[in-house]
């Protein structure tokens, strides 16, 4: 029989899930796990002594993650990500495949130097502006915005500091980042480029094979009057700006609006020089024990600093856009699932996996990389990683075992998790913006497609994992 603390917590938890995935009348993703949170904090199921323990885990990683949003902020904020927006359409010569790989490229990048959940926020919105001006039909826009998300969100896998989920979960297990992506790059890219070219092919009829080059304009006061002032601190450069209403999408068209802002070349090399040199402090720092939170916030001040020294704009749109709720959400989502470990779930799946994940490494990453696909699927995959690890820890595992198992479970939060919209919070903020921006995707449209997709994309990973660590590391 359940007692009164397992019943409670399993009625608030499932209560969750359920606001999560309807998320009646539009609210914030971050309310329900609040709620939640906060109800199994008062009933004494995740104690004061507990929130410490998973503010330990949390904190320096949500401070990482928010540093590199900031520093994406203020790249867009003069202007950065637009300009390159639109070198990237005319660099395809007309070609929407070439377009599709470029935007392909885009989104791996913008992951690698940033994170997931940035590389959503910038991206996305880039995106929807590119397949709007180009006046694509729905089945030929679908293709470019579906496969640009889960790129986006997939190339998290390659280097621990794109996820939060993984760099919480890196600290649990006590792996530094220079370790993790020794044993996490090259599998993890063969399954980011799997899955790419998976997507092609499932969208080869619907990519259009030509479409318009935009034009190149010498009259800056129109590319103003499309995209705003980019150096107006309040100007909010990331969702698609409306339009003046007596010009039509035609209009601007033929008076070229979509001819690139003027750039500030110096100022755009230093700014991506210093994201470069903070990306690479991570990994240096962390080799001399500087904690990655350290050197990452050091970067974004840099950069703003910077930015006020060029542009006198102070950090006012910083303050503005920066998603807090995320954060929210991160945390409070945790402490829900930390009160599923309290009330035995780990126990169980310790009992119930623990023998055949001993059997041998490939038994351990095919089973660490399935439930955490599953979980992430169902309950986020933030939440999931650190049940996962904590579960891996207490099946008294050797240490190659552990560490395959653990990486299979990445592999699982990361790609596995991108089944459903609910499965990581990058996903959500893209559904988000799509509906903000007018573009109708649903659930069913990208289980279409993920269903096909990744699982496919996942077992690549896992196999690749496997054979990547017997051979050079065991």
């Amino acid at each position: 029989m359940f007692d009164f603390a397992t019943l409670y917590t399993l009625t608030i938890f499932s209560l969750m899930v359920l606001f999560l995935f309807w998320r009646p009348h539009g609210i914030n993703e971050s309310i329900p796990p609040t709620i939640s949170a906060l109800l199994i904090f008062f009933a004494g199921i995740v104690p004061l002594s507990d929130i410490s323990i998973i503010l330990g885990f949390v904190s320096g990683a949500s401070i990482t993650i928010l540093s590199t949003i900031v520093m994406s902020i203020v790249l867009d904020s003069i202007g950065f990500f637009r300009w390159a927006a639109y070198n990237l359409v005319n660099r395809a010569k007309g070609s929407g495949v070439l377009l599709y790989w470029y935007i392909n490229l885009l989104c791996f990048l913008m992951t690698l130097f940033f994170n997931n959940d940035g590389s959503i926020l910038i991206t996305t919105p880039i995106i929807i502006e590119i397949v709007l001006l180009l006046k694509l039909k729905s089945h030929q826009q679908f293709p470019y915005l579906i496969s640009g998300a889960l790129i986006a969100t997939a190339s998290s896998a390659p280097i621990a500091v794109s996820n939060l989920a993984n760099l919480i979960a890196l600290k649990i297990i006590g792996l530094d980042l220079n370790s993790y992506v020794s044993m996490m790059f090259v599998p993890s890219m063969l399954g980011i480029t799997a899955i790419s070219l998976l997507l092609f092919y499932y969208f080869r009829k619907d990519i259009p094979k030509r479409i318009n080059v935009l034009p190149v304009v010498e009259r800056p006061h129109m590319a103003h009057l499309h995209h705003g002032s980019h150096s107006h601190p309040n100007a909010h450069p990331l969702p698609h700006q409306p339009k003046p209403p007596h010009l039509t999408l035609p209009h601007l068209l033929t008076e070229n609006a979509m001819s690139p802002p003027v750039p500030d070349m110096s100022m755009f090399k230093v700014c991506i020089a210093i994201v470069a040199l903070t990306r690479a402090g991570l990994f240096v720092g962390a080799s001399f024990g500087i904690p990655i939170e350290w050197t990452g916030v050091f970067g974004a001040l840099v950069l703003i600093g910077y930015r006020w020294y060029r542009k006198g704009v102070g950090a006012k749109d910083i303050v503005d856009k920066t998603p807090w709720h995320i954060m929210l959400f991160a945390f409070s989502i945790y402490v829900v699932v930390y009160s599923l470990h309290n009330i035995g779930l780990t126990e169980w799946i310790v009992k119930l996996l623990r023998e055949p994940m001993l059997a041998s490494h490939l038994n351990a990453c095919l089973i660490s990389g399935g439930l955490l696909t599953l979980m992430s699927n169902l309950l986020n995959n933030l939440p999931s990683v650190m049940i996962g690890t904590l579960t891996l820890i207490g099946m008294g595992l050797d240490m190659p075992t552990l560490h395959i198992a653990y990486l299979a479970s990445i592999m699982g939060a990361d790609i596995g998790s991108l089944i459903t919209p609910m499965g990581t919070l990058a996903t959500l903020i893209w559904m988000f913006l799509l509906k903000k921006n007018g573009i109708k995707i649903g659930w069913a449209n990208c289980l279409k497609v993920t269903l096909v997709v990744i699982p496919i994309g996942l077992l690549v990973s896992l196999f690749s994992l496997y054979f990547w660590l017997e051979w050079l590391f065991f």
